[in-house]
């Protein structure tokens, strides 16, 4: 049996030397035609990268555009906004500006008529008074008077 075994190590170092030394061997599964392809590639890569290129300095113009016209409606806006505030506040001003004419208004008016008031409950009183008195000498006038409440 040892001879067998022998025999076969012997046998199998022997047929796996040249599968060693085929491993060692550098193969290049690189040929001609994948070198063109790769050149090829290589050529329509530059091409894509100018394409993108002036894509992109197109894309940054067309930006800019976009951001003038932006910045002239936000300025219209702006604009807008303080013609609003401004003509809120004229409308608020004349608002309490007549408020207080109103109110002063009011009271210059209301001065005579409460003067006058005044002067005729004053009058009426004084009257009262002296027709109280020239009841006393008067019996009939006296009785005018209390039917009327007056007395």
């Amino acid at each position: 049996m040892k001879p067998l075994v022998l025999i076969v190590i012997l046998f199998c170092t022997l047929f796996s030397s040249p599968i060693v030394a085929q491993e060692k061997q550098v193969v290049v599964p690189y040929t001609l035609a994948d070198r063109d392809r790769a050149i090829l590639i290589e050529a329509k890569m530059g091409i894509l990268e100018a394409k993108i290129n002036a894509l992109e300095e197109k894309m940054t113009v067309r930006f800019e555009s976009v951001d003038k016209q932006f910045l002239y409606q936000q300025k219209q806006i702006d604009d807008l906004r303080t013609l609003f505030y401004w003509g809120f506040g004229m409308l608020f001003t004349l608002f309490i500006f007549m408020l207080g004419y109103m109110i002063w208004d009011r009271r210059t008016a209301m001065k005579p008529a409460l003067q006058q008031a005044s002067n005729a409950e004053e009058n009426s009183r004084n009257l009262i008074s002296t027709l109280r008195e020239y009841s006393k000498k008067h019996p009939d006038l006296a009785d005018i008077l209390r039917s009327h409440g007056i007395l």
